[in-house]
């Protein structure tokens, strides 16, 4: 096999729906201060029952459903997550364990809100050196468990979420090459540490950053796949805010796609935005078999990692 493609994807939100009304009994905040500052209206709250790999596992069950597999057809199981509680068991032995999947590598990415495209690409090249066949790549985070109800800065921005793609081996590459780096001196431009740990950010930065030098390198991103960004279907970037996606995928150049905005319904979910927005994407019939799309994410370590894919 000379490559790896995307089977199936699938997600996963809690039922509890956390309004912008609802927060405004919490902090001192409106629906319209949030609405016109980061465009975010609901998101969705795990209970302290719902733990981020039960998240996790519910949408891996439903992207090896998609995909007609069984969870012994799974070799690697990756999943991207900085939100996990205990160092160990990892999620991903945890996700495992929860799907039978008998005897799998099981290994945790933690490059918060870029982990999932940093997964990905980890799972396409253990599958194009042989190392595996079929993987499942998982974006899971409670960003709840993590936040400051009394901060409105952040509080206002974060929800909890799971999505997942299976990916195996094909000749016909479909996941293209990825485009990866960070800038490691700003990393503390976005934080989740302390005890307990929090969530923290320097908004204006991250706006500044994202907006500015982000654009040209998601173009590269598909340069190395061999398309031009008006060639694209969709885009899918972390879904951070609408005042940093909007701006970012116009900047792009991708005037054809459909562009994600699913921060709107769900807030940040940070790892699991973009499988998450990806996957109600293929739901909705947004996009279609083989369409190429960018995944590409972004945030914490101020890292980054974008690739092509061909839709499911």
């Amino acid at each position: 096999m000379n490559g790896s493609r995307i089977a199936a994807v699938g997600h996963y939100q809690p039922a509890r729906v956390l309004t912008n009304e609802d927060l405004a009994g919490l902090v001192d905040t409106s629906d319209e201060w949030i609405t016109s500052r980061v465009g975010i209206r609901t998101r969705h709250i795990a209970g302290p029952d719902e733990p981020v790999d039960e998240l996790a596992a519910h949408a891996a069950a439903k992207a090896l459903a998609a995909a007609g597999l069984a969870p012994a057809d799974i070799d690697l199981v990756l999943v991207a997550t900085s939100t996990a509680v205990d160092r160990s068991p990892n999620m991903a032995a945890r996700v495992a364990a929860r799907l039978g999947i008998p005897s799998p590598a099981a290994m945790d990415v933690n490059v918060v809100c870029a982990g999932f495209t940093h997964a990905l690409a980890t799972a396409d090249h253990a599958v194009r050196a042989g190392a595996a066949v079929r993987a499942l790549v998982i974006g899971a985070d409670k960003m709840s468990d993590v936040t400051d109800w009394t901060d409105r800065t952040t509080c206002v921005l974060v929800g909890d979420g799971a999505g997942a793609a299976v990916v195996e081996a094909v000749d016909e590459p479909g996941i293209g090459p990825v485009l990866w780096g960070s800038v490691p001196e700003m990393g503390h431009a976005v934080r989740i540490e302390g005890t307990p740990a929090r969530f923290a950010q320097e908004g204006q930065s991250v706006y500044r950053w994202a907006t500015t030098q982000l654009p040209p390198i998601a173009r590269k991103a598909c340069e190395k796949a061999g398309l031009a960004p008006e060639d694209l279907a969709a885009v899918v970037l972390h879904q951070a805010n609408l005042r940093i996606i909007e701006p970012l995928a116009e900047k792009i150049g991708a005037v054809n796609a459909v562009v994600a905005r699913d921060v709107a319904e769900s807030g940040n979910t940070s790892a699991a935005s973009i499988p998450l927005a990806f996957s109600k994407l293929v739901e909705q019939g947004a996009i279609t078999t083989g369409d190429p799309v960018l995944l590409f994410g972004f945030g914490g370590n101020l890292s980054y990692a974008g690739q092509v894919v061909r839709c499911p």
